[in-house]
């Protein structure tokens, strides 16, 4: 079972708190928003992981070394000074993850969810967890129909930043070339592809400055955030 976990995006949004740290080493509840991340997966039985670099990569690759403190095994995949975006990355990534299905997180929410419980359906080569839309994203990404996500419709929902996919979904993809995950998520879902389910607990992309703050109150973490895993 393996996973990759993104985390080499920029954080602009979180400036100037991502100007000397990458986002995923912010520190929420005495725990960097990676280290709740890894040890969400290794609690659901997912030991195989590979985190994504860029920004401030090697400051990443030191603090959480090679993932046997948190009872996993961690591969790094380094896409140099310009991040490919989700889907890009995943591209690169797929040395690693073969043969899948694999899950894919984002480095920065916070939530509860199950891991263990997301799985492909026969039907399906991807399958993505959608949540109630929070105050920054109202209008939504997708609607479902039963399990199926659609491109259509109402109501709305927000793409949860954690997914299932199967391998050959990216295998024809240039390799290096930086594409977003969001057209292809709308293409599998025309294609009647994507499954999808709503998740009503916790969960937060802390992503804004008024995200993180109200993170930042509930875990009852300093402002100031630490470098430690």
């Amino acid at each position: 079972m393996k996973a990759l976990i993104l985390a080499a995006g920029r954080g602009t949004r979180l400036r100037p708190l991502t100007d000397l740290m990458p986002k995923p080493l912010l520190v929420l509840g005495e725990e960097t928003l990676l280290a709740r991340q890894i040890r969400a997966l290794a609690q659901a039985g997912i030991c195989e992981l590979v985190i994504n670099l860029s920004y401030r990569g090697d400051m990443i690759r030191k603090t959480i070394g090679s993932g046997e403190r948190y009872g996993v095994r961690i591969h790094y995949s380094d896409e140099g000074a310009t991040p490919l975006e989700t889907a890009g990355g995943i591209r690169r990534a797929l040395a690693f993850l073969r043969p899948g299905p694999f899950w894919v997180v984002n480095a920065d929410l916070v939530t509860d969810f199950p891991y263990a419980t997301l799985a492909l359906h026969a039907d399906e080569a991807a399958r993505i967890v959608l949540v109630p839309n929070p105050p920054h994203h109202p209008e939504g990404d997708f609607a479902l129909d039963e399990d199926r996500v659609r491109d259509f419709g109402m109501p709305r929902f927000t793409f949860a930043g954690i997914g299932i996919y199967a391998a050959h979904l990216f295998e024809k993809m240039p390799p290096d070339v930086p594409i977003p995950l969001a057209p292809c998520l709308k293409q599998w879902a025309e294609a009647g592809i994507l499954g999808g389910a709503v998740y009503p607990g916790l969960w937060r992309d802390v992503g804004t400055p008024e995200s993180w703050r109200i993170a930042c109150e509930q875990f009852a973490t300093p402002k100031s955030p630490k470098g430690s895993g």
